[in-house]
């Protein structure tokens, strides 16, 4: 049997027990502030408190009562903001230390220079005393530090796996989540480069079940190649939805029942993944109820039954976001 100490969550409000997490949305950005990411991609700026804490008590009217916020440092995550946004609402916020893609970093930024030692190190301390504050520009200042810790390391690569520029920041992650038990959440491009991603994380000793790949949902051309993902027993977080760019919501239901017809119902975590024009607070479609007022019912029309939507909402979550107890 499993000690209490084997059945805590951290979120930004501290520990939870895992049996405390509720109906929970996988992978959500709460806040980024305006930086390279918006200069990129300006539906990325979500930097307004009044209007993220008006979708997080939509999304509690619904009955949601946890989500992960799956902004790493140094590229606009906003931890005094999702400090305030908690006390707000009551919403369970579980937030991320570790990376994003390169791109959103300007070329000037510190964490392209940092040591894979330098970057664990920074990853484990983050985990242990506080998540920085103000270092989009600035190196981490132990004077500009928010009391509230992450409670998963991100992490992320481009389109061709976690090669050439981007191995010190996995093996930097690996040995973060080896050392601390926090799970590693994790950008695919496309969901291509996801076994490259395993492989590398499981060769450094991070467990499989400590391992929550991401959108591997956005091309569904290829369900071999998913399946090999899924039989590797990593979680498997799936956002693609409401997002009718890449496919319709009928296309994602299919995927998701068929694989659940092979036996991976234990192993789906859903999420919406919004960014500001999928926001309805800022004024946009979409929102942070679409899972429950709009998916959810429509998985049901399909035919799966209750139990297993809540497996992917509540039960599934609780096991991913689960401190591993590596003592």
């Amino acid at each position: 049997m499993q000690s209490q100490s084997e059945n805590l969550i951290m979120t930004i409000n501290g520990y939870i027990f895992n049996t405390q997490l509720g109906f929970c949305h996988s992978h959500e950005h709460l806040f980024i502030d305006e930086g390279q990411s918006s200069r990129l991609v300006p539906s990325l700026r979500l930097d307004s408190l009044e209007d993220t804490v008006k979708e997080l008590n939509l999304f509690k009217n619904y009955g949601g009562a946890s989500i992960v916020d799956a902004q790493p440092i140094g590229c606009g995550r906003n931890a005094s903001n999702l400090q305030i946004a908690y006390s707000e609402t009551g919403v369970n916020i579980i937030a991320s230390t570790g990376f994003h893609k390169l791109i959103f970093y300007p070329q000037s930024h510190w964490i392209h220079s940092m040591s894979e030692d330098q970057l664990s190190d920074l990853f484990i301390d983050e985990i242990m005393n506080g998540m920085y504050i103000h270092c989009d520009n600035d190196a981490p200042s132990s004077s500009q530090r928010s009391p509230i810790k992450p409670g998963i390391i991100k992490t992320a690569s481009d389109i061709n796996g976690p090669i050439d520029q981007y191995e010190k920041y996995f093996f930097a992650a690996a040995n973060a989540s080896r050392l601390t038990g926090l799970p590693i959440l994790s950008h695919t491009e496309m969901g291509k480069g996801s076994l490259e991603q395993i492989s590398l994380f499981t060769d450094n000793g991070v467990l499989a079940d400590s391992i929550i790949l991401c959108h591997l949902d956005r091309n569904l051309d290829d369900f071999d190649y998913q399946l090999e993902v899924a039989k590797t027993g990593v979680f498997l977080e799936l956002d693609t939805i409401g997002r009718f760019k890449y496919h319709s919501d009928e296309e994602e239901a299919a995927f998701i029942i068929k694989m659940v017809s092979h036996g991976y119902e234990d192993k789906i975590l859903l999420g919406l993944d919004c960014t500001r024009e999928r926001m309805k607070s800022y004024g946009n479609a979409i929102g942070l109820d679409y899972l429950i007022t709009t998916f959810l019912p429509l998985l049901k029309a399909y035919g799966l039954k209750d139990e297993i939507i809540k497996k992917f909402m509540i039960y599934n979550p609780a096991k991913a976001f689960t401190i591993k107890n590596r003592s």
